[in-house]
């Protein structure tokens, strides 16, 4: 499988379009965000400090749940196209069973999000750093790599399960535009949740991004917070609130419902694409042995 995982990730980045391409939706929050979102917004949160390093990672933080969805689903698109061409035959023939194939293609894609996340991050927090001296606390650095593989795992495990009745390469890039076009709204990137109608708000909540999203803004965010709103728990919440970074449901969500939550939907989406294919090569094998 190991040797699988290697061929999928050497087909993904020898494609340097398709990975420009993957990363369409985060470039288009990127640049709404420099060119026209973070005037608007500074304006609406002038009169609290560090204005800047709140606003700049909340930006970073939906935008790299956007990367996570995006460039796993390019690299799933890969599935799609060995179908097409009649590669998973071949690969059948070997002695990696649907189960195991099918698992090769999600540990690429979970590998590739993880990967481009970490580039993605990089290259904001350094651009931000020169432009408006956003930093970065290193203490951050482990609850982020983590949720980076968690959201690579969960936004793969969710395109595959989305993508396994398309057929044809052509109709996965058409589901990638729609995809990539939409999560920006999806994860509150392009606009914050607390401006949005109640039922605007309530599609988003449907969305595992914006939990994905939320989790990120809690830890990046997180530090400037106790420093800004000091003695002012009511304020804090409300822009934690507006700008999504808690997400309300019957109350606002604390870190560890948020990930319980995540992990809920991971295990039911896992199931739902895995035990299929499970069930399938049990059936083989019974016949097999009869």
């Amino acid at each position: 499988m190991s040797a699988l995982i290697t061929r999928n990730l050497l087909l993904y980045f020898r494609d340097r379009p398709g990975i420009l391409f993957s990363l369409l939706g985060a470039f288009i929050s990127f640049v709404l965000y420099l060119i026209f979102l973070k005037e608007t917004m500074a304006e609406d949160w002038s009169k609290i400090s560090q204005t800047n390093q709140l606003l700049d990672t909340w930006l970073i933080s939906g935008t790299l749940t956007i990367t996570g969805i995006t460039t796993t689903l390019s690299s799933l698109s890969q599935r799609i196209k060995d179908r097409e061409s009649q590669v998973d035959q071949d690969l059948s023939l070997t002695d990696i069973s649907g189960l195991r194939l099918r698992l090769s293609y999600l540990l690429s894609a979970a590998f590739i999000g993880a990967i481009m996340q970490i580039l993605l991050f990089s290259v904001m927090f350094t651009y931000f750093y020169f432009t408006n001296q956003t930093v970065f606390y290193w203490q951050q650095l482990p609850a982020i790599l983590f949720l980076m593989i968690f959201n690579s795992l969960l936004a793969a495990v969710l395109n595959d399960l989305m993508i396994q009745s398309i057929k044809t390469v052509d109709n996965v890039g058409k589901f990638a535009t729609i995809v990539g076009t939409a999560a920006g709204f999806l994860v509150g990137t392009y606009v914050p949740i607390g401006a949005l109608p109640s039922f605007a708000q309530t599609l988003m909540k449907l969305t595992p991004g914006s939990y994905i999203a939320s989790l990120y803004r809690q830890i990046l965010l997180s530090p400037t917070l106790t420093d800004t709103f000091k003695g002012s728990s009511s304020a804090r919440e409300q822009f934690t609130e507006f700008m999504g970074v808690r997400l309300r449901l019957s109350q606002l969500l604390t870190f560890q419902q948020t990930y319980i939550i995540l992990v809920g939907i991971l295990i039911i989406t896992l199931f739902l694409v895995l035990f299929p294919q499970w069930l399938k090569n049990y059936k083989k094998q019974q016949r097999l042995f009869r």
